[in-house]
């Protein structure tokens, strides 16, 4: 394990965990010293350590909570294969896993939720070199060296399973709803929220807000009624003839779906979609509604 350019497939097993190197602390500091102890134990795998040899499969059987950094290109598979043996988890992935059309429904029923942790910037060993200053930057502040293939890597969440305070922590909200102030989409049955602090005290039908919400979401105090296209909801219209006005030029949009869209009075600065009325695409949103409202 320790030899480099070595890159063997091993389980460990740890049974004994004393401080090893009196730091106060048990965490991957201690490892090395940790198997070096008679009570725990090393072993190289027979099979290639892929999470889905018959061989990893048995291990994950035998687990009670999975803590992982999965490979974010095999995200949905690996969620699918947690939820099929029924497993506990704390697993990280980019940010935009939460609008795979795998996972966001996994999201709205309720089975999975984001943990502590949310759109973070985090390190990463990769095989690459890293060559972009402020990305070096990042790194070297982090106590890595960037040479040696450390990279900041955005967006970062945690995604979990197990119930957490933060789940049950109610949102306090202080506007009040002005139409003038929440335009409806023009292609979804919903109003426009641009900011979760936005979020109407009273107001009781669907809302679309950022994706940023689900950091904040109660399930006790919310129900996440859909997402703008990426889950299968679908828009009221679907525009056929749409063209991309950026900066009064107009040139022909290569947009296939826009999500939610706004109408508009007039073209104004930035891209706006003309499709017989100006229209303003938002950012992807979730649809949401005030649970157990007594009227």
């Amino acid at each position: 394990m320790f030899q480099k350019n070595k890159k063997l497939p091993y389980k460990i097993e740890i049974t004994a965990v004393p401080d090893m190197n009196g730091d106060g602390a048990i965490d991957l500091a201690d490892i090395e010293l940790l198997l070096k102890d008679d009570n725990n134990n090393l072993t190289i795998l027979d099979e290639d350590g892929d999470f889905r040899s018959e061989e990893c499969v048995e291990f994950l059987k035998e687990a009670d909570i999975i803590v992982t950094n999965p490979p974010f290109s095999l995200f949905r598979e690996y969620i699918a294969q947690l939820i099929k043996y029924n497993k506990k988890f704390v697993v990280l992935s980019n940010m935009n896993a939460i609008t795979y059309k795998e996972i966001f429904p996994l999201i709205k029923e309720n089975k999975i939720w984001l943990g502590y942790g949310f759109n973070m910037s985090m390190v990463y060993k990769t095989p690459y070199p890293n060559l972009l200053e402020a990305n070096r930057k990042f790194v070297i502040s982090k106590g890595y060296n960037p040479d040696e293939g450390y990279v900041k890597v955005p967006a970062i969440c945690w995604f979990t399973n197990l119930d957490i305070a933060k789940r049950h922590e109610e949102m306090i909200l202080y506007k009040k709803y002005i139409p003038d102030d929440y335009p409806k989409y023009d292609n979804f049955n919903a109003i426009e929220v641009s900011r979760v602090s936005d979020i109407p005290v009273d107001y009781y039908d669907e809302m679309g807000v950022p994706i940023t919400y689900l950091d904040k979401h109660n399930p006790d105090q919310f129900i996440i009624v859909g997402g703008d296209g990426y889950d299968g909801t679908r828009p009221t219209k679907v525009y056929r003839n749409k063209v991309k006005v950026v900066d009064g030029k107009r040139m022909k949009s290569q947009t296939g779906t826009m999500g939610c869209v706004i109408r508009e009075d007039h073209f104004g600065p930035g891209t706006y979609f003309d499709v017989g009325y100006p229209v303003r695409a938002t950012y992807k949103r979730i649809f949401i509604k005030r649970k157990n409202h007594e009227n």
